[in-house]
């Protein structure tokens, strides 16, 4: 991974920690917010990145950022360094517009454009030392029918398939599963081998929600299966997870099960910490600490599995008083991931030092 340094710029080397993201506007007062929540790294969710004047991609006279899909070297290296001057790492860019790749997805009439455009990309996220690219494969997008409320009135969305018209065309006409997995897998042959000659590491984040179909296009990254076809495609290191907890929970697959399968192969590369109460096709968003599954068991599950990458909220409820980031959500999210984080390390240090003991008896 090319950087402006002479020594190379290493994400690899730190600890699994505790991160913040989901928004695109990297301004010095979110990120001076961010660091004193007590993290020090941020991903950064351009799906809606696509206009020229965008304030926080500085254009660059020469290869200007533009509606058609890739951003400079330039502009990546000087968004990169605007994040660094306020103390803080990105890590990842996630979530480019769809009108990035959506024919690459659907075999569109500018599928070859586009492909090199986000090969163009690729390469300049690696050249402006950004490491980790993450993309969904879910053109109908991310569905939700409705809000709730859960603890103390604070506010979650919903998903309820009888509620939803899933069935309606959202696309030109009806997608076969063959053909969204010939897609797909003509995609990783492309994107891949640039991937790996950049330094970038691909990650896949679920479809959310995991249903079969939405709106006449299949939704591969579902379950289980799908994920491990995707995942043994091909044998690279610089493909792996977005581990978005929270659709995974929707799921309703074994979350240990998955965390121990893609963990132990070390194709977990970063995590969406979050949780639903239900399962597809209805369930709703929650607090981390009162979903589906045991968050803290999770978090030591993650460990012994050598995860060493960024956690950060997602989907976190609308308190009183929040802003549409849920700053204060998130902030809770993040205090209690930092919580977790502290109280298996301490145990970790008492049982080292218990060992010892044994030991120097």
């Amino acid at each position: 991974m090319a950087t402006d340094s002479d020594e190379p710029r290493s994400f690899e080397d730190l600890p699994m920690r505790v991160g913040a993201g989901q928004f695109m506007d990297p301004s010095p007062d979110r990120l001076r917010y961010i660091k004193q929540l007590g993290a020090d790294d941020i991903l950064l969710n351009m799906y809606q990145v696509d206009e020229p004047d965008y304030e926080h991609m500085p254009d660059d006279e020469r290869v200007p950022l533009t509606g058609d899909g890739e951003w400079s070297a330039e502009n990546l290296r000087e968004l990169r360094e605007r994040v660094e001057s306020e103390g803080v790492r990105l890590n990842a860019i996630e979530n480019v517009p769809v009108s990035f790749y959506d024919d690459i997805m659907l075999d569109g009439p500018d599928r070859e454009e586009q492909m090199e455009k986000m090969k163009r990309t690729v390469r300049n996220m690696g050249e402006a030392g950004i490491p980790i690219f993450g993309y969904h494969w879910a053109p109908a997008g991310v569905w939700r029918t409705g809000w709730t409320t859960t603890r103390g009135g604070a506010e979650v969305s919903v998903f309820d398939a009888d509620e939803a018209d899933i069935d309606e065309l959202t696309h030109d006409r009806e997608y076969t599963e063959a053909e969204m997995w010939d897609n797909y897998e003509w995609f990783l042959d492309e994107i891949l081998p640039v991937a790996e000659e950049a330094g970038v590491k691909m990650c896949l984040h679920p479809s959310d929600p995991p249903m079969e179909k939405l709106g006449g296009i299949p939704q591969l990254f579902r379950n289980f299966e799908n994920f491990k076809r995707a995942m043994n495609y091909r044998d690279t290191d610089h493909h792996g997870l977005e581990l978005c907890l929270g659709c995974w929970s929707e799921m309703g697959e074994p979350l240990d099960e998955v965390v121990r399968y893609f963990g132990e192969r070390d194709e977990i590369f970063y995590v969406h910490f979050r949780d639903v109460s239900g399962t597809v096709p209805k369930f709703s968003e929650d607090f981390v600490d009162e979903g589906n599954f045991d968050e803290y068991e999770l978090l030591r599950l993650l460990d012994e599995v050598g995860f060493s990458g960024m956690m950060i909220p997602d989907h976190t409820p609308h308190l009183e008083g929040d802003t549409d980031w849920e700053h204060r959500g998130r902030a809770y999210t993040v205090g209690y991931l930092r919580g977790m984080l502290k109280a298996m390390r301490a145990e970790q240090a008492a049982r080292d030092a218990g060992v010892e003991a044994v030991a120097q008896d």
